[in-house]
């Protein structure tokens, strides 16, 4: 293991200092002081004012920063968007805990919180039961796919948008019970939005089952989906039944906090 020393002596050749410097200026901007001249800003982060105007000039040309009809800078809308995606997540979590808490109590399962990305279903927030160790490989950061699991195929279901980028490409089998042929997967999702929850078998792990059911925002929009997952024998009978009862309640009292917030990224 690297000492402290050595790992910040590799940070610090990773770290771009322009980018820092860009960063640093657009701390300057909020509420109190929303809209800044070139010479404001010189003054205000003490660098040279060469080197304000290249970098202001710069985050115009990648959108982070528009300019005023006077000449002045102002934050962009990508800004804004990053910030309200990163706050409905944030908020759906807090809202999910208590939901996610009693789910792994009552059940012994390992419950948790996805929301939609490009590259996937991001696990952010899991808590788990008294077994929870059957479904270890899944934890907060983790990327699933979106054609397997509960939670990700809620997700992906209820998101036209999502649906139209993702069964473009070639879809891996994780198992025998992948579904990766187009036909086959969009049965199952015409299946998920019937019946308002996806359930899945060793479809992603072998011997994993799941429930899921998506939160859903603002005009129907894809904010989160919140699931449970086990041994695939304790997904049975009177057992499934009560997990997805209490799947699709979750599921409904949480979308009904998501209705509140900013729809993240115009999912549908």
């Amino acid at each position: 293991m690297a000492s402290p020393t050595e790992s910040d002596d590799h940070a610090g050749r990773d770290i771009v200092g322009a980018v820092v410097k860009a960063c640093t200026l657009l701390d300057h901007f909020d509420t109190t002081h929303p809209v800044w001249t070139l010479n404001e800003l010189t003054t205000a982060s003490r660098m040279n004012k060469t080197t304000v105007h290249r970098l202001m000039t710069t985050l115009i040309h990648a959108g982070w920063v528009d300019r005023t009809a006077e000449g002045s800078y102002r934050i962009g809308m990508p800004v804004f968007e990053i910030g309200s995606s990163a706050l409905t997540q944030l908020d759906i979590r807090g809202a999910a805990q208590p939901y996610l808490s009693e789910i792994a109590e009552k059940f012994g399962d390992t419950a948790y919180l996805m929301v939609p990305a490009d590259e996937g279903a991001v696990c952010i927030d899991r808590h788990e039961g008294s077994n929870p160790l059957v479904v270890a490989g899944i934890s907060i950061g983790s990327v699933l796919p979106y054609h397997a699991t509960a939670g990700p195929m809620a997700m992906l279901a209820f998101s036209a948008r999502t649906r139209d980028r993702w069964l473009t490409q070639d879809l891996p089998a994780f198992t025998d019970r992948t579904p990766t042929a187009p036909d086959e997967l969009l049965t199952r999702l015409e299946q998920i939005r019937s019946k308002g929850y996806a359930l899945s078998n060793s479809d992603y792990l072998t011997g994993v089952a799941a429930v899921g059911a998506p939160i859903l925002g603002r005009d129907a929009a894809v904010v989160a989906s919140i699931s449970v997952g086990g041994r695939a024998e304790t997904f049975e009978g009177d057992a499934l039944s009560a997990k997805v009862a209490t799947i699709l309640a979750a599921a409904k009292s949480l979308s009904r906090v998501a209705e509140a917030l900013p729809a993240p990224g115009g999912e549908h």
